[in-house]
Formats: structure tokens, C-alpha cells, sequence
């Protein structure tokens, strides 16, 4: 059976706290052998590095979402940089820019932003973007801060226009297939991922959000990232075994310390 990683998740959610064991345990059942677990507000950073620790297949990061970025803590590169410390600590974010939702607070948005991108910078780990409906200000912070010094990054849930999935790459980023790669009517952004170098594909489940067919609608989990690399397999012309290989040696290259031996 192939096996690939869900890159990103919120198993800390409300949504997964009667069963989060038998998730995980369904996700290694179904090829998806690493998760990676996202914190998105800082002051629940000890709640999802508990779930690290506590499940070997899973792996986390921290950051403050954008759509949190008005009501949580200025962070701050030190406090990121200090909690990259651990060994479970694999990426910076989520962190981006969403004027879809919460356009009112763009600029502290931005401030956050620029300091995620800092300790990316600093600890070498990569940054890990949410982006909606902010396309134009995000590819000009992302290219300006590269060419101070460059970083690695995912643009996570990639489901943005061609254009800023080309700036994205052409910074040697990668982009990140979620359940939406899988709705039938999502062909315009199939095509922007076909365009894409098969080096630079991850999946992710972004569960509980974003379930693929034959779940849509439903509670999206780990497990269900496996239907999303079965049409992104087809996206790319590759059987299923072929393309997991490819999305194995993807995430590798990019989580560098989710690597396991």
C-alpha cells in the first residue's frame, strides 16, 4: 500500500476530542503514515504539542492565523524561534494573509506575517501560508522578504489564482492539494497544479475543514488525504504508488526535521 503525509491538520480541534486515537490510528490504516498538526493560535501551543508528543505519526507547527492575527498576541520571532526548539516542531504557521473574511485588520495581518517569516528565516524551518483573497500584497511581502533572505515555504490549501501560484514557485515554493483539488467542480484549479513541477506538490487534509468526495460535507480527517492524492495522481498522469513516492520525497525535502529514520 502506498503511503503518504497529511502536511497539514488541526487534530487539536473540538471536532476530533472523543476520538482523536482512533483517528490517527485510521490515517496509518489508510497509508497516511506522518500528520502534521497545525496550532494556529499561540496560547494553545502546549494543547497541540501534547498531541505530538503523544502519537508518534504526528508533528506540529505553531503560528497565529491570520484571521486571529487582530484578537491574539503580537508574536514575536523569539517566542517562535524558542518554540522551533523542540524536536517535534517541524514548521512555522499557520501564518498569511485572508481579506476574504478579515480584510479590516490587513495590516496587523501583515505585521504578523512579516515576523513569521523572520523566524523562518531564522530557524530554517518552513513557513506555512494561508492565503485568500489577498493575492497581490501576498506575492509582494513573500518575493520582498525572500530577497532580504530566503526561506522555504507551502502554500497551504493552495486554491488562489495562477498568478500567485506562479510567484509562489518561482521562489521555490511549494503548493499544497487539500480536498477542494477533488470537487468536481474545481478544474480551473486542477489545471493550475498540472502546471505545476511534480517536485513541489504536497497533500493535506486541512481537516476537519475540507472533507474530498466521498466525504465532502461530512468531518474531514487525516485518513481521507489518501482521495486527494488519488486525484492528484490523476491531475499528474501517474498511478497512485508512483505519485506517493513523489509527494514522500516532496515533503521530505521541505520538513526536513519530520524525516523519519
Amino acid at each position: 500500500m502506498p503511503v503518504i503525509t497529511d502536511s497539514h491538520c488541526h487534530l487539536d480541534f473540538v471536532d476530533f476530542d472523543n476520538e482523536r486515537d482512533a483517528v490517527v490510528e485510521r490515517a496509518v490504516a489508510a497509508g497516511v503514515h506522518r500528520m502534521v498538526t497545525i496550532c494556529t493560535r499561540l496560547r494553545k501551543e502546549p494543547d497541540v504539542r501534547k498531541i505530538a508528543e503523544t502519537y508518534a505519526p504526528v508533528f506540529y507547527a505553531a503560528g497565529t492565523h491570520p484571521m486571529s492575527a487582530a484578537e491574539e498576541p503580537m508574536t514575536s520571532v523569539e517566542e517562535l524561534v524558542a518554540l522551533s526548539h523542540h524536536p517535534k516542531f517541524v514548521g512555522i504557521g499557520e501564518t498569511g494573509l485572508d481579506y476574504h473574511y478579515t480584510a479590516e485588520s490587513a495590516e496587523i495581518q501583515k505585521q504578523s506575517l512579516v515576523i513569521h517569516i523572520h523566524a523562518a528565516q531564522q530557524t530554517g524551518l518552513p513557513l506555512i501560508i494561508h492565503a485568500r483573497a489577498a493575492d497581490d500584497d501576498m506575492a509582494d511581502i513573500l518575493s520582498a522578504e525572500f530577497r532580504n533572505a530566503p526561506y522555504s515555504c507551502v502554500m497551504h490549501c493552495f486554491s488562489s489564482s495562477a498568478e500567485l501560484a506562479k510567484a509562489s514557485l518561482d521562489l521555490g515554493f511549494y503548493l499544497s492539494m487539500s480536498g477542494i483539488t477533488a470537487f468536481p467542480k474545481s478544474t480551473e484549479l486542477r489545471d493550475i497544479f498540472k502546471m505545476a513541477p511534480i517536485d513541489r506538490i504536497l497533500v493535506e487534509t486541512d481537516s476537519p475543514y475540507l472533507a474530498p468526495p466521498p466525504y465532502r460535507g461530512k468531518r474531514n480527517e487525516p485518513a481521507y488525504s489518501m482521495f486527494t492524492a488519488e486525484k492528484g495522481a490523476e491531475v499528474f498522469g501517474l498511478d497512485i504508488d508512483a505519485f506517493a513516492l513523489q509527494l514522500e520525497q516532496n515533503f521530505d525535502r521541505l520538513f526536513t526535521k519530520a524525516v523519519m529514520g
